[in-house]
């Protein structure tokens, strides 16, 4: 039987809350009671929802990881069937909003827990694999109209723009003072020139 629209919508916001405490707080540190601050509302209140916390802190995690494979997923489909605009909105849609970006921030403090959380270096793992897969279809198919001279196997190349991502959104979250996202994006999209042979215009 399906959830009362209201009880879903409360449910969203109590994720939402968990994202944000994670952020302020790390993945040890998001106790029920930092997710109800978060929240405006008693612990009682979060546990009538989820009365399993760690139920919610896995929501919370997943839904901050759905943003950078499956959110990238639905826009390429809703684009021109275009490898090279296809690969530029991949480069855009990669980087955090700003130094405020909590999704980001989020799974910034889900990487530095990872070496202590095999759940959580599970999910990370595999959603850089998936996002890998998803930068290796738009190189492959950019190849095989003879539209990117790839300089390096499509595995490799899509695996530095992805590890490219993570670490300059690290930095786009830790402010750094000369590094925000246009510039971030122009670095990534220069190295894509590089391994593509595209001047990436589109």
């Amino acid at each position: 039987m399906a959830r009362p629209k209201r009880q879903e919508e409360r449910r969203s916001q109590l994720v939402a809350a968990a994202q944000r405490a994670i952020a302020a707080h790390g993945p040890d540190g998001a106790r029920l009671n930092r997710v109800a601050e978060e929240a405006g509302l008693t612990s009682g209140a979060v546990l009538y929802y989820y009365p399993d916390i760690d139920e919610l802190m896995f929501e919370a995690n997943r839904a901050g990881m759905e943003r950078f494979y499956e959110g990238r997923v639905r826009m390429l489909e809703g684009l021109p069937d275009d490898p090279v605009a296809r690969l530029v909105a991949l480069i855009d849609s990669g980087l955090p909003s700003g130094s405020d970006d909590t999704e980001v921030r989020l799974l910034c403090e889900l990487g530095g827990s990872a070496g202590r959380n095999p759940l959580m270096a599970s999910l990370l793992t595999t959603l850089y694999d998936r996002q890998v897969g998803m930068y290796q279809v738009v190189l492959e198919q950019g190849a095989a109209r003879g539209l990117f001279a790839l300089a390096q196997p499509t595995l490799v190349i899509a695996r530095n723009l992805v590890a490219l991502e993570d670490a300059y959104g690290y930095r786009i979250v830790a402010k750094h003072p000369t590094l925000d996202r246009a510039a971030a994006a122009e670095l990534l999209r220069e190295y894509a020139r590089l391994a593509t042979g595209h001047a990436l215009t589109s």
